[in-house]
């Protein structure tokens, strides 16, 4: 007859494991490891945005027409989007580090050939290198910040990798603009040399290596989801300027892009080896994170693209005063993400945070749809620094919360996922928002024009012609203040969008499953 182990009645259950908190691989110095990846992730994320401001420069050195000048920043959006799917696979097929050294690699060396490019198709050509090799960044830095981080700290290291992903948006245009008036719109290119050679170095040095798992590659299914992607990028991109579905090309994106997604998904649900594991898709957190992510592209990412224009354009402030009234959010999010972190470390659940965190943001977004011709910089300043601190508690916890229950080998897929639809939703969101604000300024247009009479205005037209040339003066001055002003209107509408779309996502995020609290907490 078997006998108890000694200390342990017969039938007692087994003691459960000791918790080890310790990270999965360990690096060489800590330290020196999360400065590189903050600095590769860094220059990635600002890359995005950076170009926007210096595109009428290049459009006059390249001698491209305003609309073929537009590649310069969709190529890189496609070639990222179409490439970020298989970090997974070739993290497996080469190593998570080789291929992360690669990628910062080739980024550098895009950005070199970028800065150098004399014409418009050599641009679009090493545009569309560099987004290939940044794909791989931003997924591997945040893999690698989880994976060589101790599961207590997780939360706080996320908060750091964070600030970098949410920050480098909202600097990309104030910072190009700085460049491209002082120096060169070259120059915007040339910043990533000296902080990518920095952040090679320091990844050289200090990455650790990881287990390289044998994965077959699914060549039908990443055709199938880089057809998807290009597609809808396309449709995205173009869509404004071809006047959306009166136009036969964007119809064809858009069948070709809709046809593509749901071969993708009858392949994915159906092949022996898909392209993504669907252990990944079992996971009720990751697709709420996957979901919650794409909010937070569509509105408050977008509403970061849609701000340099009000403020430079209709609001007559300068670069540098934009950068500054754009950096609050900047501020917010920093302040936020470290109260977010001591907050998890409490053990306060992630989900209170984040639905709080879409609650301030929207608030924020209402602030900002009371906005009119008149206001002044701390009336946009304020909301923007609401909506910083919105940000910084949804992020962070929400990032937290997808990889709590995820299984360790799935964390580069999974990174990928959400950033892949972090960047979708802010396409759609910018495609979406600057389509309602383009309808919505021709609608405001019309409806002011009409009330525009000599009683309304105290002026008296009937005499306008014997002034000759300054009639036109005049009644173009009236025009634009016209315009100005349906143009607020549109962007007020705008915000209003934001705000019910922010808050309608605040009580969804409680379908999201608690996470388990960490030992040690």
């Amino acid at each position: 007859m078997a006998t108890a182990a000694p200390g342990r009645s017969a039938g007692a259950p087994a003691a459960k494991p000791a918790f080890r908190d310790e990270p999965d691989i360990v690096a060489p110095n800590y330290a020196l490891l999360v400065i590189g990846v903050m600095l590769a992730s860094m220059i990635q994320v600002l890359d995005t945005t950076i170009t926007i401001v210096a595109v009428p420069h290049m459009q006059s050195a390249l001698g491209a027409s305003s609309e073929t000048v537009t590649w310069v920043l969709t190529s890189y959006i496609i070639a990222a989007a179409v490439s970020m799917p298989i970090t997974g696979w070739l993290s497996g097929k080469v190593g998570a580090r080789l291929l992360f050294l690669v990628s910062v690699a080739g980024f550098i060396l895009a950005s070199m050939l970028c800065g150098i490019a004399q014409s418009l198709e050599e641009m679009v050509l090493f545009r569309a290198f560099q987004g290939i090799a940044g794909a791989f960044i931003s997924p591997l830095s945040q893999s690698f910040m989880l994976d060589a981080t101790r599961p207590s700290k997780r939360g706080q290291i996320m908060a750091l990798w964070g600030m970098g992903v949410v920050i480098g948006p909202v600097l990309g245009p104030i910072l190009g603009g700085i460049l491209t008036e002082n120096w060169n719109w070259r120059w915007v290119f040339y910043v990533n040399l000296p902080l990518g050679i920095a952040a090679f170095v320091l990844l050289w040095m200090n990455l650790p290596r990881r287990a390289i798992p044998q994965r077959k590659f699914d060549l039908a299914g990443f055709l199938l989801i880089g057809t998807t992607l290009a597609a809808l990028q396309l449709m995205l991109d173009r869509g404004h300027q071809q006047d959306w579905f009166e136009s036969k090309e964007i119809w064809t994106y858009a069948v070709v892009s809709g046809s593509a997604a749901w071969m993708a998904t009858i392949h994915l649900a159906t092949t022996r080896q898909p392209l993504f594991d669907r252990g990944l898709f079992r996971d009720p957190n990751l697709l709420a994170a996957m979901f919650f992510i794409f909010i937070i592209g569509a509105v408050l990412f977008a509403s970061m693209s849609l701000l340099p224009n009000l403020l430079q354009d209709i609001l007559g402030y300068g670069v540098v005063e934009t950068g500054a009234l754009l950096a609050m959010r900047g501020i917010g999010v920093l302040i936020s993400m470290q109260f977010a972190s001591q907050l998890m470390r409490r053990g306060v659940d992630t989900r209170l945070c984040v639905s709080t965190g879409f609650v301030i943001a929207g608030y924020s977004l209402y602030m900002m749809s009371h906005w009119n011709l008149d206001i002044g910089k701390m009336d946009i300043a304020l909301p923007g620094l609401v909506q910083g601190l919105g940000v910084g508690l949804v992020f962070i916890p929400l990032n937290t919360t997808a990889f709590a229950t995820l299984a360790p080998q799935f964390r580069t897929d999974a990174s990928s996922l959400m950033n892949l639809f972090r960047n979708i939703g802010s396409s759609l969101g910018v495609a979406v928002l600057t389509a309602i604000l383009a309808q919505n300024i021709q609608t405001s247009h019309s409806d002011l024009g009409a009330h525009i009479t000599a009683n309304s205005i105290y002026f008296d037209f009937s005499g306008l012609d014997q002034y000759k040339d300054l009639s036109g003066a005049a009644l173009g001055m009236v025009d634009g203040m016209v315009n100005r002003q349906a143009a607020m209107i549109a962007y007020v509408d705008d915000f209003h969008v934001m705000m019910l779309l922010t808050w309608f996502a605040a009580p969804l995020v409680f379908l999201m499953r608690k996470p388990p609290r960490l030992p040690g907490r």
